[in-house]
């Protein structure tokens, strides 16, 4: 038995180009005008919940829970407005089909692994087509460590499995996946990974 985990934002549907704006536009909204570091990578955990605290300490504001939540829901509301203006984000080419055919495979269990908030991601995924009930589903709820995030999602499977295999879009993901031991596909531009799933044989 084996295991596929997949994260979502660029590996599974196309969003990068309008989900970090999102994202950190809930930010300043609920901190106020904050420093935002240059790039996604600056950060140590790549998280929802990871940089929320980091922009916090950058910006010397006291964390709470309550501020994590409100930035939670506001962007959750605002990926909401999004979907209902423009439509849901669309599925990289073949990513459905082949997430469904790893469902079906009889040596082959699926997580998904994310970043996202639960909330936002489930939101995500059900908008632009992706049947995700049953699969376990680790989130940054779970952990603001994309490794722990990863290895929840692994535990969610309840099962031991020969081999693991990532698919992802970010470094940081190749970095967890290097630290894991787990064998890793690059989804996407940025890393000079695979652009469609078509033909893509699992």
């Amino acid at each position: 038995m084996r295991a596929i985990i997949f994260d979502i934002d660029g590996t599974l549907i196309d969003s990068m180009a309008v989900e970090p704006d999102l994202y950190f536009s809930a930010i300043n909204a609920v901190l106020g005008p904050v420093k935002i570091r240059p790039n996604l990578d600056d950060y140590d955990n790549v998280t929802d919940s990871g940089i929320v605290t980091e922009v916090m300490n950058d910006n010397g504001l006291k964390e709470g829970t309550n501020a994590q939540h409100q930035i939670q829901t506001l962007f959750v509301n605002e990926l909401k407005n999004f979907i209902s203006r423009n439509g849901p984000f669309p599925a990289i080419t073949g990513a459905i089909q082949l997430f469904n055919r790893a469902r079906l495979s009889a040596d082959t269990q699926v997580a998904i692994a994310t970043g996202s908030w639960r909330r936002s991601a489930c939101l995500k995924l059900r908008s632009s087509g992706f049947r995700i009930s049953g699969v376990p589903l680790a989130s940054c709820d779970h952990s603001p460590s994309r490794i722990e995030i990863m290895s929840s999602a692994l535990s969610g499977l309840g099962q031991d499995v020969e081999s693991v295999t990532y698919f992802g879009d970010g470094e940081w993901d190749q970095r967890a996946c290097e630290n894991l031991g787990w064998d890793f596909v690059a989804v996407g531009s940025n890393l000079g990974g695979i652009q469609s799933y078509e033909g893509f044989e699992i």
